[in-house]
């Protein structure tokens, strides 16, 4: 476990991650409170990363759920192995052959075979997902609820009570308690608003766009063969183009895709030519890449570098 946030800060950049003090502060008062986090930011500014580096540098096994639209809890929770069943079923005819052998009707063969269902609605046939695996891992883990403002409002509320108890129900087997609490780390685009009832459970972190001097530090540490005076024309591009109104910025992961395609290409320098051939890695709409060019001198840059 981290011993204070000096060195929460020094084993996430262990990891690569460079963590803000804010950052640092809100992963140990998780820790030392057990409550878990929401950070909430926009798309591709490393809330992911920053739970992969969280397990990494406690040494701990990551487990991730990945949010969608008509996520329910069978895909979260636990399914039962119904293959699986059928299978022992054929395996087990004999025996259940031995069960069956004197009953004079179907409803005292229902009955009988009610007695011995516990057999088949037992843990051997219990398909656990993420949320049953890190609540019944056998040593402690990072979880990681992704993109939480894409599910539903009803799957939103079920996870409340796992997120109160760190238990989950389950109708054949009673309370699965967690043998080792889980950390929670919840991330959200912002696509919608999330419950005040969610909210209140955790710790909330906002990760935004960096200032263009952390970025370059990120890009020095992610991507160390861009020559410095490069990297710095890169980022100072990209925190422009962040100023613009466009549909969709470029993310820290879309700088750092620049980055490598900067060395890809073995560029000297961000002229017209490389801008304009490159400027989609940054931007994903033709409509945002034609303005970009038009408020950026015809595919040229009139950036910080070039002043």
């Amino acid at each position: 476990m981290f011993k204070d946030r000096a060195d929460v800060g020094q084993r996430l950049g262990n990891q690569q991650y460079i963590a803000s003090n804010e950052i640092a502060t809100v992963i140990y008062l998780a820790q030392s409170l057990c409550k878990p986090i929401l950070a909430e930011g926009p798309a591709g500014v490393g809330k992911t990363e920053l739970a992969k580096a969280w397990a990494a540098a406690l040494g701990a096994p990551l487990v991730r759920l990945q949010c969608y639209e008509g996520l329910d809890e069978s895909k979260a929770l636990y399914e039962w192995e119904y293959a699986k069943q059928m299978l022992y079923t054929q395996l087990l005819r004999d025996t259940l052959r031995n069960v069956l052998g004197d009953v004079a009707s179907l409803a005292e063969a229902a009955s009988r075979l009610a007695q011995e269902e516990d057999v088949f609605f037992s843990e051997n046939f219990l398909l656990p997902r993420p949320l049953l695996k890190a609540l019944t891992s056998d040593e402690p883990v990072v979880l990681l609820i992704d993109e939480i403002d894409r599910a539903d409002v009803e799957f939103e509320a079920f996870l409340l009570e796992v997120l109160s108890d760190f238990q989950v129900s389950v109708p054949e087997l009673g309370t699965i308690r967690a043998k080792h609490q889980p950390m929670v780390l919840l991330t959200s685009n912002n696509t919608r608003e999330l419950s005040e009832a969610l909210k209140r459970r955790c710790l909330y972190l906002y990760v935004g766009y960096p200032t263009l001097e952390a970025e370059l530090d990120i890009v020095h540490l992610k991507v160390p063969d861009l020559r410095p005076e490069l990297a710095r024309q890169a980022v100072a591009t990209v925190q422009q183009l962040r100023n613009m109104d466009l549909r969709k910025v470029p993310s820290i992961s879309e700088t750092l895709d620049w980055a490598r395609a900067l060395v890809a290409l073995n560029a000297r320098a961000i002229d017209e030519e490389t801008m304009s051939s490159t400027l989609t890695v940054l931007l994903k709409y033709e409509a945002d890449v034609q303005k970009a060019k038009r408020m950026m001198g015809n595919g040229g840059r009139r950036g910080p570098g070039n002043r």
